[in-house]
């Protein structure tokens, strides 16, 4: 029993990376789906931030600077005509704060995913820096999420120690804790809850999986927006023509050029998708270590091979679902004739 228990322990603290993770019928309730196969890792790797050619102007010496492959994302080397998809003017109205004309950008932007948007899989890439000041590692996980109820099920692309692992969140299901499974030897405790405030799931976030996806993002940045709103040294610039992987975005990049206190960041970016007016990249760096260095990343989010209004249902948010890996879902496929494949 002893040994359990310490086995036990060690399992939810490994399983803490998993955040931002009944008896059953002898027949499966959930029908085979073919559009829900996690797809591979990506192979498209996102390249660090200083590769950014838009770093010079952000502080970093363009002289020491060495030259840089192109990357995956980038910022137009010219502005280009773009027609505004909101309809709302990101002019700066005489008087206003410099962050308005994006707070009112993001505001409409949030009513219409709202109103147009049920649901959507993804593949969202991650990299936080951890509180000992190093960057973490960066993940790769395909996501589906529902946004009412809201739900999320997580299944881990990368890194290789975490590929196949899941995570299922329902809102005001399961005791509003999240469920997840571990790969390998560690499976062998199956499906463990978790709140996801809690110490174990936090470990190594720096958001709750209560806080995923794109919705939330923009209801986060309008947060902040607003909050940053209250105080001066702010520059704000709409940059047009700016591209995450194939995807033609406008780029709104935040600056405080003063450290204070009362902001978050020295400078963000936030990448909206022109076609369909949602952010797909946002990422946050604070301010230079020594003066005229680069700044540093504090994390960074990225949503690609988007799909909208999948249709998903309960069965894509249960843990008894056979076409996933969970260990209700395996029982689910041994007990249903034929058995269910994989989806």
């Amino acid at each position: 029993m002893i040994l359990k228990a310490w086995f036990q322990r060690c399992f939810l603290f490994s399983v803490a990376v998993l955040w931002l993770c009944p008896a059953l019928a002898q027949q499966s309730p959930y029908p085979t789906q073919p559009n829900n196969t996690p797809p591979a890792a990506s192979q498209q790797t996102l390249p660090d931030y200083t590769q950014m050619p838009a770093a010079a102007a952000l502080g970093a010496s363009a002289a020491s600077t060495p030259a840089q492959p192109n990357p995956q994302y980038q910022l137009a080397e010219r502005s280009n005509p773009l027609p505004n998809p909101t309809g709302v003017s990101r002019d700066q109205r005489p008087g206003e704060h410099p962050l308005m004309p994006a707070l009112r950008w993001a505001t409409q932007g949030l009513q219409q995913m709202e109103q147009g948007v049920q649901d959507y899989s993804c593949i969202v890439f991650k990299r936080e820096r951890q509180t000992d000041g190093t960057l973490g590692e960066e993940q790769q996980m395909f996501v589906k999420i529902r946004h009412k109820p809201f739900s999320v099920y997580m299944h881990f692309l990368k890194p290789d120690d975490l590929r196949g692992q899941e995570v299922i969140y329902v809102e005001g299901a399961n005791e509003g804790k999240m469920l997840a499974h571990a790969v390998g030897m560690r499976s062998v405790f199956g499906t463990v809850p978790l709140k996801p405030t809690s110490p174990v799931a936090m470990k190594g976030q720096h958001y709750p999986i209560t806080e995923m996806g794109m919705m939330k993002l923009i209801q986060r940045l309008l947060e902040v927006g607003n909050q940053d709103a209250r105080y001066g040294e702010c520059n704000v610039r709409f940059s047009e023509g700016g591209k995450v992987n194939d995807r033609v975005c406008t780029c709104i990049e935040v600056l405080h050029p003063v450290p204070r206190t009362n902001f978050r960041f020295h400078m963000a970016r936030i990448f909206v998708d022109n076609e369909m007016n949602i952010p797909i990249r946002y990422e946050a760096h604070t301010w230079p270590r020594q003066a005229g260095g680069p700044p540093e990343l504090i994390e960074e989010y990225t949503y690609l091979d988007i799909k909208v209004n999948r249709g998903f249902t309960d069965a894509d948010f249960d843990v008894r679902n056979p076409n996933y890996g969970f260990k209700e879902g395996r029982q689910s496929r041994t007990s249903a004739s034929p058995a269910a494949p994989r989806r």
